[in-house]
């Protein structure tokens, strides 16, 4: 049983910890998607920079709540979890893309799930 339990903290610590890292740093080069069109009308007249300026930001926090997963698992998951949270209620509210505001909400529970195995129990 605890090599099932070192095995799925591993996963996840590496899903939680490479996912936000490349998705951070394609918010610098826009190769897997045109990350500025989640953002959606609603938002980008509140931002007060440009949306390619601002998704760049995003990637940086995305890339340090990566790092934070490998560094400290259990607070890095719980920081992954509330922003994967904060993009699905944004996507919610904007009514786009409703099925990738569904994916990071699940999402968001794998990283809760994480935190939780980090509670107790060896490190991983």
């Amino acid at each position: 049983m605890d090599s099932n339990i070192h095995l799925v903290k591993t996963v996840l610590k590496y899903t939680y910890g490479l996912v936000p890292i490349i998705a951070g740093l394609d918010k610098f080069t826009n190769l897997l998607t045109d990350w500025g069109q989640y953002l959606g009308s609603n938002f980008s007249g509140i931002v007060p920079v440009e949306t390619g300026t601002f998704m760049i930001l995003v990637g940086l926090i995305e890339i340090v709540a990566g790092v934070l997963v490998f560094i400290r698992p259990r607070i890095g998951a719980l920081v992954v979890m509330v922003w994967l949270t904060v993009i699905a209620l944004i996507l919610l509210i904007s009514g786009n893309f409703i099925d990738v505001a569904v994916r990071d909400l699940v999402m968001a529970i794998g990283a809760f799930s994480l935190s939780k195995l980090y509670e107790t129990g060896p490190k991983a």
